[in-house]
């Protein structure tokens, strides 16, 4: 196959593939600058959630029950058990508690991000990875290589490079 005839076949698949990823690309640019700022409260509503356990529930055993991460009792009164955001009643077994939540459509695009191996969703992680590097590599058959837009190309790929190096290194 020649030099021309291998560009232009990169070409076709690079923007047959983009138009066909352009979906899936605005999902994860949207979700990718949302999660930016998950430790935040941005665009967070609260919900006030109350979930019956089982009265023998410890407290030790609490924050699974309740599916929180890291959760540390602030203080017992009686059967009452304070935590951050929330209670629990050992003597009756119902807890009550907030969590700050994403809307929900905003809540499934930044699942995408998350998807891991447990999640059927990690094969189009795995599609939407292997696409961009083919942008990366297919983006280099864009142009003739010896042309002036070509070697523009390498200078703004090398900045690219370099700047990406530095933010890492911050």
């Amino acid at each position: 196959m020649d030099k021309r005839k291998l560009s232009n076949t990169f070409r076709v698949y690079h923007r047959y593939l983009g138009f066909f990823l352009a979906g899936i690309m605005a999902v994860y640019a949207i979700s990718g600058v949302v999660l930016i700022f998950r430790k935040t409260d941005f665009l967070k509503k609260e919900t006030v959630i109350e979930k019956q356990l089982p009265p023998a529930t410890t407290t030790a055993e609490l924050g699974k029950a309740l599916n929180i991460k890291n959760l540390k009792v602030e203080k017992t009164e009686g059967s009452l058990v304070y935590f951050e955001n929330g209670t629990f009643d050992q003597s009756t077994g119902m807890a009550q508690y907030t969590v700050k939540k994403l809307p929900l459509v905003l809540d499934k695009m930044t699942g995408l991000h998350k998807a891991t191996t447990n999640s059927p969703l990690y094969f189009l992680n795995i599609f939407f990875g292997v696409s961009l590097l083919f942008f990366v590599i297919s983006a280099f058959w864009m142009f003739m290589p010896g042309t002036d837009i070509f070697k523009k190309g390498l200078y703004f790929t090398a900045g690219g490079i370099i700047l990406t190096l530095i933010m890492l290194m911050l």
